[in-house]
């Protein structure tokens, strides 16, 4: 059995190895979750036999490395620590009960709270108003030059603009990050030119940053914003932080909007919650808020320890990550006809919700995870995001040698039919249309929705209903029901069936474009069908039009253009819509 000592070494060695990957290479090995539990139980480890903590431990150092012989090395003018992490409520409410132990104060403490911005931390030196250096955190102490590359981020200004003397020198501090839509559409060019796609946005952000060619750089959709400064020579600054940040903000350097001066612990945690429901409305990543003494004078007096200042502590959102087993993989068929793995996973709780399934995309987004049956996996919920998987467990104990492969179907698994790989596209369809019961029931549940004919009462159970029962096959056959069809359905009582009925006759005045948009053609949203039913007025235009002619209309694009092709070339679908424009009253004009 392995000694304790030897334990200690070994999770030393796997954290530095994970650092190096993740500071340098900008290509982390395992997801922050796990990262975190073996930082973790190095901790505990060491609380708990504190003969065998050494001063190189990760637990008593500045997280960043610096071992990256591309970039020289800067010594910054003033420490650039990392912080202190607390995790819920008791613990910033102990927080504050330390600051006024170590003050002896009996009031109230101000501080400044701000956003924890998840990208990489960087040190401006302006020399008389002008940016001259920039430098990453690295260990706190020293970190890489990248002044070239910074100098290419337009938010960052090259000078300072002031009527008022400026300081000798300045360092400000701050986080080079890359927004959520700036990273979707750099991993959408990349994916286009057959690059290697980034992980998320933080990554994107430290190899964009760190890039050997400033050119491709200055080409990256890189975000910066200030949360302190460090060294002020010779010139007068602000003896609060909330004033130092509000007067760098008057020189142009760009400042968190959500700056909070905070009275007491309650206005803390008043705004704390604030932040964490309005989190997925940012549109940049974040994982918790920095809550800093807004004192200067007694920032000095509170000192730091070797790692991190003791008035400031970061206070970290609960993880939207967690770890469960994948139990099974179902198969299911959109109303396209799509086919989707979705992974059933054992139930967790993620921020409040009880996760029990994750998409899995398609067959390439397996085979990218390497995923199998039984695997322990990372799952990652944000906002009202469907639960994703993030990775595969790689470290014990969570390793499970006995997992089995993924057999993707050959058959449509609602109907039998062949199913089919388009060209250019990672989905996989089912070729039965409506043959196929997933598809039908789809398509009739789009059709009644409410950007369609907005048909109430005809919910997925009544649908399902329906089709079993081989009243409805099709959206045509729905305005051909009796009362006594819908009467012989489960639950079913001679007012709701007319109520129904009702329905069905309310919704046959409708516009062209909301017809349009219930057929259901791939691609062809509520949007775009309005733009085509202001472009071709006509049915008859719009079905008799070519792809050239399709493409002009805006928001249709090539795809949408051979989707509507394909969609009115099926002599099937042609009969149906004959039958429902006999149907429906529909508004031309």
């Amino acid at each position: 059995m392995q000694s304790i000592k030897d334990t200690i070494t070994n999770l030393k060695t796997l954290i530095r190895h994970y650092q190096y990957q993740y500071y340098v290479m900008d290509s982390p090995d395992i997801p922050d979750i796990e990262y975190d539990a073996l930082i973790t139980s190095l901790y505990r480890l060491e609380m708990l036999h504190p003969h065998f903590v050494t001063s190189d431990s990760p637990t008593q150092c500045v997280g960043g490395s610096i071992l990256h012989s591309m970039f020289k090395k800067i010594d910054h003018k003033t420490p650039m620590l990392s912080l202190d992490s607390i995790t819920n409520k008791t613990r910033c409410v102990e927080f504050y009960t330390r600051l006024k132990d170590r003050l002896q104060i009996d009031g109230d403490i101000a501080c400044c709270c701000d956003l924890k911005v998840d990208g990489l931390a960087v040190n401006l030196l302006y020399a008389h108003g002008n940016l001259v250096q920039a430098t990453t955190r690295g260990n706190g102490i020293t970190g890489e030059d990248v002044s070239d590359n910074v100098k290419t981020i337009q938010v960052i200004p090259q000078r300072l603009e002031s009527n008022d003397q400026l300081p000798k020198y300045l360092e400000i501090r701050g986080e080079v990050f890359m927004s959520h839509a700036g990273f979707e559409k750099l991993n959408a060019q990349a994916y286009r030119d057959g690059r290697k796609l980034f992980a998320n946005p933080r990554n994107a952000a430290a190899g964009s940053l760190r890039h050997r060619d400033p050119c491709v750089t200055a080409m990256r959709p890189l975000s910066f914003v200030c949360y302190g400064f460090g060294l002020c020579k010779q010139g007068t600054f602000p003896r609060s932080h909330i004033e130092g940040l509000r007067y760098l903000k008057t020189l142009g350097v760009p400042v968190s909007d959500y700056l909070c001066f905070c009275c007491n612990a309650k206005e803390v945690l008043d705004f704390y919650n604030y932040i964490q429901v309005n989190r997925s409305l940012l549109g940049f990543d974040i994982d918790g808020i920095v809550i800093k003494v807004d004192n200067l004078a007694w920032q000095e007096r509170l000192g730091s320890t070797a790692r991190a200042p003791r008035w400031a502590v970061a206070f970290k959102f609960p993880a939207q990550e967690k770890i469960t087993r994948v139990l099974n993989v179902a198969f299911q068929v959109s109303r396209t006809g799509a086919i989707t793995p979705v992974a059933k996973l054992e139930p967790v709780v993620i921020a409040g919700v009880i996760v029990s399934s994750a998409t899995l995309h398609n067959e390439s987004e397996i085979n990218r995870l390497r995923l199998k049956v039984g695997n322990y996996v990372i799952v990652r919920r944000a906002g009202d995001v469907i639960p994703k998987i993030i990775s595969v467990m790689k470290i014990s104990p969570y390793t499970d040698f006995s997992a089995q492969d993924i057999i993707f179907p050959t058959n449509c698994p609602a109907c039998g039919s062949k199913i089919q790989r388009m060209p250019k596209e990672r989905v996989v369809r089912c070729t039965g249309g409506f043959i196929c019961i997933a598809q039908r029931i789809g398509a009739l549940k789009h059709f009644v929705s409410r950007k369609a004919l907005n048909i109430h009462g005809l919910g997925n159970k009544l649908l399902h209903q329906l089709v079993e029962k081989g009243y409805v096959q099709n959206p045509a056959d729905l305005f051909s029901l009796t009362l006594q069809q819908l009467t012989s359905l489960d639950s079913m009582r001679v007012k709701s069936a007319q109520n129904i009925l009702d329905a069905l006759t309310q919704s046959k005045r409708t516009t062209f474009a909301r017809f349009l948009y219930s057929l259901g053609i791939r691609e062809i949203g509520s949007v775009t069908a309005e733009n085509l039913a202001e472009y071709f007025c006509t049915l008859d235009s719009l079905m008799k039009a070519n792809l050239t002619t399709l493409n002009k209309v805006d928001g249709v694009g090539k795809v949408g253009a051979r989707n509507i092709k394909n969609f009115f070339n099926e002599k099937h679908n042609c009969q149906i819509i004959k039958i429902l424009v006999e149907q429906i009253g529909i508004d031309w004009s």
